[in-house]
């Protein structure tokens, strides 16, 4: 009792360090540098960043967003980051306690977060993330609350429908309208919240994405029905929506007129 009582509170901290860790990642793959060297140094004047300047989320906050030594500020992605992975480690706490599943949704959160920032910068989903994900997916299968078969059909079905939909609109439009890497997505996606969490997971997603290019059109400068977006982020969260509530959504659903 004592140990649930405490674990949101450690899941928390967790979370709030991985994100830290997940910055780190996310920097150094935008400017190809490696994550183990050199330590953690300010990306304007390089100078080495001090343990009590590191603490995750705080530090931003009591250096009021401006790095210590030059006095630059600092990107407001780094807590966001921070936030986001703290959020998502305890609500995955809340939802499956301290078990094997809760670790290893951490786990595949964390690859989600990674791949979602990314996208929003560079617009690409990274290969050496969507690739072993896929297969860790796969695998995960085995411990997750998601049968086998279900995920491996939520896998080839998620994937072979946004596949579909990237060869039709090219034939269609004669221009990209969904990358490959939103495809290779779909597979770690779909095993993970399985078949029946596909209707969901990609309602989700085209809902978010749809308000979000609201904002991109706006700020575009070009033509605004050509206005790239990154979808990447929008199918992570929809995954997550499913993985966290997606039984309560299907209940409600189902309980509702409509179902």
């Amino acid at each position: 009792m004592e140990l649930n009582f405490f674990f949101p509170f450690f899941a928390l901290i967790l979370g709030l360090c991985l994100g830290s860790f997940y910055n780190v990642c996310i920097h150094r793959y935008l400017t190809v540098q490696s994550i183990v060297l050199p330590a953690s140094h300010c990306p304007l004047c390089g100078r080495a960043i001090a343990w009590r300047d590191n603490i995750p989320l705080f530090s931003y906050f009591l250096l009021k967003g401006r790095c210590r030594s030059c006095g630059q500020p600092i990107s407001p992605m780094y807590p966001l980051v921070e936030a986001v992975s703290g959020i998502l480690a305890v609500l995955l706490a809340f939802k499956f306690g301290l078990s094997l599943a809760w670790a290893v949704y951490m786990f595949f959160t964390g690859l989600l977060i990674i791949a979602a920032f990314i996208d929003f910068k560079i617009y690409i989903l990274p290969d050496q993330i969507t690739l072993p994900g896929g297969v860790l997916a796969l695998a995960a299968a085995f411990i997750l609350p998601v049968y086998w078969v279900d995920a491996f059909l939520g896998a080839l079905l998620g994937a072979g429908f946004f596949l579909l939909l990237q060869k039709s609109y090219k034939k269609i439009k004669k221009i990209e309208g969904l990358g490959t890497g939103d495809v290779k997505l779909m597979v770690m996606l779909g095993a993970l919240v399985g078949l029946q969490g596909l209707p969901i997971l990609i309602f989700s997603a085209a809902l978010l994405g749809l308000l979000a290019s609201l904002f991109y059109m706006k700020k575009s400068t070009g033509s605004s029905m050509h206005t790239p977006i990154p979808f990447g982020p929008f199918l992570a969260l929809g995954a997550m929506i499913y993985i966290l509530g997606g039984d309560i959504i299907w209940m409600w659903y189902l309980s509702s007129p409509a179902g």
